[in-house]
């Protein structure tokens, strides 16, 4: 199979995620909408309506995200490396996606905890990537510093996702271990990942400004049929502000300001949904298979392991757990 037929047979792993996420965005929505009116109307406090209702929409999206979206994210990787090591997948991709999850979801949840330390090993190795902004310094250095943290995150997701394939793929070993194996294979391999950077950026930013851009202008056009909300909301902020003796700048009480804010907010989130259901799969695919090809030609010995651990401390103690 090529890249193009995996990412078509695992795509509908995409498009469940994506209305979860859509179901979580409205829940969202509507607990801060709900909560601002629900207070503004009751005690002229929408402000504090509006905050709770947040708060309670992103515990709600957490919890989603964690005992179901997971799931499905782990299936998903799981059969695209199937697809691309094996050259075949089974006819139903979703029940034997989530048949693979079924049972080691409690080790997966682990492997979800144990990113934290693979990005923290990359950050320990790759720390000195940042030091061209600080050479430079003042607000270019600062730019420069920032390009170099954005982009290194965005890596980090593309080898997270890469580590979590190949844990899906290695059934036999423990979480730990074989997360281990995954850093390992980066390090060791990082061209299999490198040679991808190009198309993950080119891809990203191109999709930023045709679907970001155009959700943004339709969130602008929407927020513009009803100024009074904003108005509103621009008049709480200045009277939180006097209430608790708070330096509130002048651009954010003014109700345009607060018009586009908001629609950027909605645009970059939209954009996020839709680069995450379409666009990056399809870099993942060729990311995972280099990625896997190089580990299952040049398998992580304990050797590696330690050499690894010699320059991340990070990384000695991930390997204690094994």
């Amino acid at each position: 199979m090529n890249n193009f037929q995996v990412y078509k047979r695992t795509l509908v792993f995409s498009f469940i995620r994506f209305f979860l996420g859509l179901l979580c965005l409205a829940v969202l929505a509507g607990l801060t909408i709900g909560g601002f009116f629900i207070m503004e109307k009751t005690n002229n406090k929408g402000l504090i309506g509006l905050a709770i209702g947040l708060v309670a929409g992103i515990i709600i999206c957490v919890l989603v995200n964690i005992f179901v979206d997971n799931r499905f994210k782990a299936a998903q990787i799981g059969m695209m490396a199937t697809g691309v090591v094996d050259g075949k997948l089974p006819d139903h991709v979703v029940s034997a996606g989530l048949g693979e999850v079924k049972g080691r979801f409690a080790k997966l949840t682990l492997f979800f905890m144990v990113t934290g330390a693979i990005k923290g090993i990359f950050r320990q190795i790759g720390r000195g990537l940042d030091k061209l902004g600080r050479a430079v310094g003042g607000d270019v250095g600062e730019g420069i510093t920032s390009a170099i943290n954005t982009a290194i995150q965005i890596l980090l997701e593309y080898l997270c996702d890469c580590c979590l394939g190949w844990v899906m793929y290695n059934k036999k070993e423990g979480v730990a271990k074989a997360a281990c194996q995954g850093a390992v294979i980066f390090f060791k391999h990082g061209k299999a990942l490198i040679r991808n950077v190009g198309r993950i950026f080119g891809m990203g930013f191109l999709s930023l400004a045709i679907f970001g851009g155009g959700f943004f202008g339709i969130a602008y056009l929407i927020s513009k049929q009803f100024p009074n909300l904003y108005v509103t909301l621009a008049k709480e902020i200045t009277e939180f502000g006097t209430r608790q003796n708070v330096n509130i700048a002048e651009w954010v009480k003014d109700p345009n300001n607060l018009m586009l804010i908001l629609s950027g907010v909605v645009g970059l989130v939209l954009w996020g949904m839709i680069h995450s259901l379409l666009i990056r799969p399809f870099i993942l695919v060729g990311v995972l298979r280099n990625f896997m090809t190089a580990g299952l030609k040049d398998k992580p010995t304990e050797k590696d392991f330690d050499e690894l651990a010699s320059k991340s401390p990070k990384f000695a103690k991930l390997q204690k757990t094994i």
